[in-house]
């Protein structure tokens, strides 16, 4: 309510954001409030509906975790990836992210066990992190699917998300989620690049959802492979050239 909004801002302080609590998705259903002046507005934005408010955090970086789990229990986690937003919207994941220790892998994974197993969840979750300058993580959200952040999968891991999310729910063996070397995703919104410059980059892959373009939707996703960071980073850069500038 707006008088629990107020008791929040009070409570938690100023910067926050405040979102509704349902069908909020790509910044919709979101408001900043920078000073107390922001609160009207912020709630008419919303719609004045059921909603929660959440501090800033001064983040170093996001990070992603897509899991499986199988009825069993088992897990089948990828590896953490860095994800870039803009405008409330993901515009590209890097797989596996750079610079990422093994105690940090173990830390995420973990996490994950304890919010999987205390669902009894079967099938693909993922899970949006944080990573603080101390190098702790924060869990942003956590979605109950298969994830924009885990599409890199279909052709950078050994088992796309989509598979090991259809195994885990009838009962098959969860596949192995090795990368296939390193994957950017790069997020086509609003309106699509010349489909031949994409492709014409190697091992670069191409996904139209069929969509009729409009501003702020997701209407595909190209996602390249290579042997190397280095090579990776480029190939990203080069599509991001290519959507930014048709």
């Amino acid at each position: 309510s707006h008088a629990a909004l107020l008791a929040a801002v009070e409570d938690l302080g100023l910067p926050a954001v405040v979102k509704t609590r349902r069908h909020g998705y790509d910044g919709r259903g979101q408001a900043a409030l920078h000073a107390a002046a922001d609160i009207n507005a912020a709630w008419s934005a919303i719609g004045e509906v059921p909603a929660i408010l959440e501090s800033f955090v001064p983040f170093r970086r996001e990070l992603s975790l897509v899991v499986a789990r199988d009825a069993n229990g088992s897990l089948a986690p990828y590896p953490l990836v860095e994800n870039v937003h803009h405008g409330g919207i993901l515009r590209t994941t890097k797989a596996p992210a750079p610079d990422v220790s093994a105690d940090l892998q173990q830390r995420a994974d973990g996490y994950a066990a304890l919010l999987l197993d205390a669902l009894g969840y079967v099938g693909v979750l993922a899970i949006e992190l944080f990573e603080l300058a101390d190098g702790s993580l924060v869990i942003n959200e956590f979605a109950p699917r298969v994830h924009n952040t885990g599409h890199w999968s279909i052709e950078g891991a050994q088992t796309s998300q989509f598979a090991n999310h259809l195994r885990a729910v009838v009962g098959l063996p969860l596949g192995a989620t090795t990368p296939l070397g390193f994957a950017c995703m790069v997020n086509l919104i609003g309106t699509l690049p010349d489909p031949g410059a994409l492709l014409a980059l190697p091992d670069t892959h191409l996904h139209l959802y069929g969509k009729d373009p409009r501003p702020g939707r997701k209407l595909g996703h190209v996602t390249a492979r290579a042997a190397s960071v280095a090579r990776r980073d480029e190939l990203c850069e080069r599509i991001q050239n290519l959507v930014a500038h048709h």
